[in-house]
């Protein structure tokens, strides 16, 4: 979403709450942040957050208040926190990461909801179209998931012996499994790569399938696009 667009989306969301609610709110409008992961392993991101709100003029505690919404990796936390944020009749809810999004898909039909998705936000059914997203979610497709293939290309170029490819997925997260395996199940098949799918949805699992490619003498290690996985990219790196 364009700079001018969310301040007048934020604007008009603020205009538009009932006089009951902004006697209890503050003068200053509160944008409801929602995320999966923890605000410190998300610590980069929310310094980008603060920065983009910066640029479009909105200051933190000046002009503006955040709500945060922290899952801890709990996806099934996230539909009551979706539902708090929208009981604090926030003007808009910024969130990334499927189950974050369709959890406040869930929790509104009015709220704004902006999203960065790394999947095809329509196939999800997430909006109506790219160009033309309808009813209250917007947001920007960041192409990762689509570019799997690439990525597993890119790999090959920087590991040219590579012939057995350990794949990295959590399976709390269905959607992204589907589409990044997808990509790279096909481009393997170019490559003739030997493709292994390790699950990890925990740092004992994530511990367990780095002891899998070590024994299995895969050649290269390739992650799926998760938050939960980028957010132990300092254990995967080890």
């Amino acid at each position: 979403m364009k700079r001018r667009e969310f301040i007048t989306l934020l604007g008009g969301a603020a205009a538009a709450w009932p006089l009951a609610a902004r006697v209890q709110q503050s003068a200053m409008p509160v944008v409801g942040f929602l995320h999966p992961s923890s605000p410190s392993a998300e610590a980069y991101r929310l310094r980008a957050f603060r920065q983009g709100l910066k640029e479009a003029g909105l200051m933190e505690g000046e002009n503006v208040n955040i709500e945060y919404r922290w899952a801890d990796n709990q996806v099934d936390r996230l539909p009551t926190l979706a539902t708090e944020l929208v009981q604090r009749h926030v003007a808009v809810i910024a969130t990334a990461g499927i189950p974050s999004i369709v959890a406040a898909k869930a929790a509104t039909t009015t709220t704004p909801v902006v999203f960065v998705v790394a999947e095809d936000p329509v196939a999800l059914g997430l909006v109506s179209s790219l160009a033309r997203p309808g009813g209250n979610l917007t947001g920007i497709n960041i192409l990762a998931t689509e570019l799997a293939a690439k990525r597993l290309e890119l790999l090959r170029e920087l590991v040219p012996g590579a012939a057995r490819v350990a794949v990295l997925v959590n399976p709390a997260n269905a959607a992204t499994i589907d589409s990044t395996l997808k990509g790279v199940e096909a481009a393997a098949g170019g490559m003739r790569l030997q493709i292994n799918v390790l699950n990890a949805s925990t740092i004992r699992e994530i511990d367990a399938a780095l002891a899998t490619v070590k024994s299995q003498r895969a050649d290269a290690l390739f992650v799926s696009n998760d938050p939960f996985l980028l957010d132990r990219r300092v254990q995967l790196a080890l």
